[in-house]
């Protein structure tokens, strides 16, 4: 009974950390979340393995880290780009070398149709990949916005 009432209490948790691993990953996204404010792209896909693949709200996919890279540079051009998130679940595989975060974040930039700057916000799934030199890196980023494109006009 004290298990069952334990593993209630570790869900309703902002985020269980339980794992090596999922502690790993929130000291990658609590750093990640402070190089956005660097505005430095060579910092922020280094978070990205190479093979990664990140996809945007209202974008194409961007496949490798030549094409993230690319898509960074752009967004770090903005100079109202703020971006914030924040993990509401951490999960490691058992093995421990695949993991994934999930949570909310808050985008404010500047619309390039109709340069009024405008926020964003919404959902993500960060799926990792524990690299042999023990860093997690992303390898699939999504996110989903909560923001009807109407709104954002």
């Amino acid at each position: 009974m004290t298990a069952l009432v334990l593993m209630a209490a570790a869900r309703n948790r902002d985020v269980d950390l339980e794992s090596d691993g999922a502690q790993a990953i929130q000291n990658t996204e609590t750093q990640w979340n402070q190089d956005y404010v660097s505005r430095d792209p060579e910092k922020l896909i280094s978070y990205y393995a190479d093979n990664a693949v990140l996809m945007p709200p209202g974008m194409a996919p961007s496949v490798g880290k030549d094409s993230i890279r690319d898509l960074l540079k752009g967004m770090m051009s903005d100079p109202a780009l703020t971006l914030k998130f924040h993990a509401a679940r951490i999960e490691v595989s058992k093995s421990a070398d695949l993991g994934y975060s999930e949570g909310s974040y808050t985008l404010t930039m500047t619309d390039p149709h109709t340069n009024k700057i405008v926020t964003d916000h919404g959902s993500y799934v960060t799926t990792y990949q524990k690299e042999s030199d023990g860093q997690w890196k992303a390898v699939a980023d999504i996110a989903t916005s909560e923001v009807s494109p109407a709104s954002s006009m």
